[in-house]
């Protein structure tokens, strides 16, 4: 069954705005519109029962429960284990709290893997570790295509390499990594795979278990929820890297790396993303199935959608003169986020864009390494056209009508 449209656009609140009617929104690689379900998940507990969780009372009972429902429910549908997700203020921060347990348990003289293809929060923080005397070593990327080569990583690996880094999708690039077979090369030289999921879950969740990424993370805001960052650890890796939480909260899995409190609200608000997965697998033909087998064909029928609308405008782009477009030119290869590289900064040509209802966005995107390596001034920038399966067909027309003024 191909994606209904308006009952897609119809669960989400900011697309009914008067303010938000008469334009486009080609900026959702840098957050999402939330979905009804997290709308109301948030403001139910913030009405009903705004109180520290886990307590003897009901209030806080029912807090506590709401919290626990989110974690069972998204766990089951990215298929790992309950107890090995975790929830934090963002990834960045989350990656940055990982990175200080692998410095913790690492030796001088090991090595990590990072790439120059990834936003900055799955790079930076490891990058650091070199201050310890970890050695660093850099999987490059083609500086014409984007395109990473599992052949150049394997001239990376050997028997001091601890952990490799990379993205899902580069949310400049766009392309489609081959996470599975990635991790097989990974797991090979033994090492521990870390996948950063930012630019790929908006487009459906993830069926982490199959995929075999050790850490995958993501983050809630740009998947239709609140400002969280989502982490799956598996069990074996989490238990062995050093706690990072409260002494007395190191026995519980999805607690050592947090070293604050979480945020109740929304934490337990993430359980609308999965009302939502739910609700669309139902309302699309869906019948009896496990939760990460729901998940999935979600998944297919949004990147179904995303694949339809990005293809005529990769096909647009193409015909144009004086433009580079990041990243593979078949809709099917990559993301729905595409980077242009244009003579006029892309700052300049997002704000041109606005005059005209389009929401776009021009900038580096903390993707600073791999513009430069793609040969890009970052302070220059490119200018980012990115959707989601909420985008409609109408949205991406007015979007080439604006462009036809602009390029």
């Amino acid at each position: 069954m191909s994606l209904d449209i308006d009952f897609v656009r119809s669960q989400f609140p900011s697309l009914q705005q008067p303010a938000l009617t008469d334009q486009a929104f080609f900026e959702n690689a840098g957050g999402a519109f939330p979905c009804r379900q997290v709308i109301d998940r948030l403001t139910h507990f913030y009405t009903d029962h705004r109180v520290q969780p886990y307590g003897p009372f009901a209030a806080s009972r029912l807090a506590g429960e709401e919290m626990d429902e989110a974690r069972a429910r998204l766990a089951a549908m990215l298929n790992v284990e309950t107890d090995e997700l975790t929830f934090g203020p963002s990834t960045s921060a989350n990656t940055y709290v990982l990175a200080q347990a692998f410095g913790q348990s690492m030796r001088a003289g090991e090595a990590i893997v990072v790439t120059d293809q990834d936003h900055e929060a799955n790079t930076g923080p490891w990058r650091r570790l070199a201050d310890a005397g970890i050695e660093v070593r850099e999987w490059r990327m083609d500086p014409e295509t984007g395109h990473l080569d599992p052949a150049d990583l394997d001239r990376l690996l050997d028997g001091d390499v601890r952990l490799v880094c990379f993205p899902h999708v580069s949310n400049v690039v766009a392309e489609i990594n081959d996470v599975a077979a990635i991790c097989e090369r990974v797991h090979a030289a033994g090492a521990v795979a870390c996948v950063d999921g930012v630019s790929y879950a908006p487009h459906g969740l993830p069926d982490v278990g199959t995929l075999g990424a050790d850490i995958y993370l993501f983050s809630a805001y740009k998947v239709y929820g609140p400002h969280q960052g989502l982490m799956t650890i598996r069990r074996s890796l989490g238990e062995r890297l050093p706690n990072q939480a409260h002494w007395f909260n190191g026995e519980t899995l999805y607690k050592r790396f947090t070293p604050a409190g979480p945020d109740h609200a929304q934490v337990a608000a993430c359980a609308g993303i999965a009302d939502y997965i739910d609700g669309m697998h139902r309302h699309h033909g869906g019948g009896s199935a496990a939760p990460h087998e729901r998940s999935r064909h979600v998944h297919d029928t949004m990147r179904a959608h995303e694949t339809d609308l990005l293809a005529p405008l990769m096909a647009y782009l193409s015909g144009r003169q004086g433009l580079r477009v990041l990243g593979p030119a078949r809709a099917e290869d990559r993301a729905p986020t595409v980077a242009i590289a244009l003579g006029t900064p892309g700052r300049e040509i997002a704000a041109s864009l606005a005059r005209h209802g389009i929401m776009a966005g021009g900038g580096h995107f903390y993707a600073a390494r791999a513009l430069s390596a793609l040969g890009i001034d970052p302070d220059h920038g490119v200018l980012r056209l990115s959707f989601v399966h909420y985008t409609s067909r109408g949205d991406l027309d007015r979007l080439m009508r604006a462009l036809d003024r602009h390029l």
